[in-house]
Parts: structure tokens; sequence; C-alpha cells
């Protein structure tokens, strides 16, 4: 088991999650950015794609085994519409980038929707180097309800309006500790732990 990997993201919410979710395996992230490496490019359409897009750029980077996450907002209504252009989402509708601006748009172009089904999907993707043959994918999807205006403080992204009906909560109103044991990204975390524990 590699003792330190390079985490393809600089989002912060993400490493603080990820360092914490793999935290039984002994391993450390290191956010690219703490390396000097830039982001990768993304032209692809599916999560999995550009998680292995950035996982590569950042193994053949830094040297070291890469971690990337890949993930985003599936709405029913919009054809699993936002999905890989989440982060940018509020941008197409000339709002800048950030995760309030984002929230604002979807509820703005979810007004009169009646069907209100979406998923946070989150694909992991890990690399022994740039040039394995044999990436460990991990996907982890949350399936609930966007709510009609934010709710709760904790958390990142979509979570103020992303609703659980077996909690009747959203993703920011729970703890962390509940948040992380039921998100995307917290199952695709315990999956891709026993991956590695299994092939590493």
């Amino acid at each position: 088991m590699p003792p330190k990997l390079v985490l393809a993201s600089n989002n912060r919410g993400k490493l603080a999650e990820l360092q914490e979710l793999l935290a039984p395996l002994g391993i450390t992230l290191v956010a690219q950015a703490a390396l000097g490496i830039g982001e990768a490019e993304e032209p692809h359409r599916t999560f999995v794609e550009n998680a292995l897009a950035k996982a590569r750029h950042a193994a053949r980077a830094s040297g070291l085994p890469a971690l990337a996450d890949d993930a985003g907002l599936c709405v029913d209504a919009f054809g699993g519409l936002p999905g890989v252009d989440t982060a940018f989402y509020a941008t197409q509708f000339g709002y800048p980038k950030g995760d309030e601006h984002n929230v604002r748009a979807l509820l703005e172009q979810m007004r009169g929707v009646e069907n209100r089904s979406a998923a946070l999907v989150s694909t992991l993707v890990a690399l022994r180097s740039a040039d394995d043959p044999e990436p460990l994918i991990a996907v982890g999807r949350a399936a609930g309800e966007v709510t009609r205006e934010p709710r709760g403080t904790n958390g990142f992204g979509f979570d103020p309006v992303m609703f659980l009906p077996a909690f009747d909560k959203t993703f920011a109103e729970l703890p962390p500790e509940v948040k992380n044991a039921h998100s995307h990204r917290g199952q695709a975390a315990r999956q891709m732990a026993r991956l590695m524990r299994e092939r590493w």
C-alpha cells in the first residue's frame, strides 16, 4: 500500500473528506497544488473518463500514485445534466463559478419543474503510476430530491439542496459523520479502500 498519494484536485472540501475516509488505510493524501501541479484538462463527457485523465496527469507530474475524483449532480428532469459540467454550472447562466452560484442557478432552472429527483455521483480512480493498465475504479451514488430552497450549513457544493428522504434532511443538515457514511463520495471512498486493500 503506498503511504502517500497525490490527490488530483485542489478542492479543500474533497481533500478533507477523502483524507478522513481513507485514514484507516494509513494513506496520506497530498493535494496536487502542494506539489506545484496544475489542473488537468477534463474534455470528456463521463465522470470515469475525466477522473482517469486527472489521475494520470497527477501521477505523471508527481511520480507518485494518484487518486482522482470526478463528481457531480445528475438531475433526472435534465437528462442527467449538469453531470460533468457541475463545477461550472453557474457560468452557463451568467454567474461566476462557485458553490453558492451553482445552487442559485439550479434552483432558478428548476423553478416550476415537478420532477425533483436527482443523484449526486462520485467516481474515484486510483493509479499506481501514470501507465498503470489496471486503474481502480469506485462509484458512489446518493439519490434524493432537489429542494426548493437551500437548507443547512454543513458540507459544500449542492449539499444544501440535496434532500435525502431516508433522513428527511438535506446533506447540509446532517452532521459530517452521518453525511460521510451515506454520501456519494463516502460510498465511493469505502469501495476504493476495499479495492486498495485487495489489489495493492
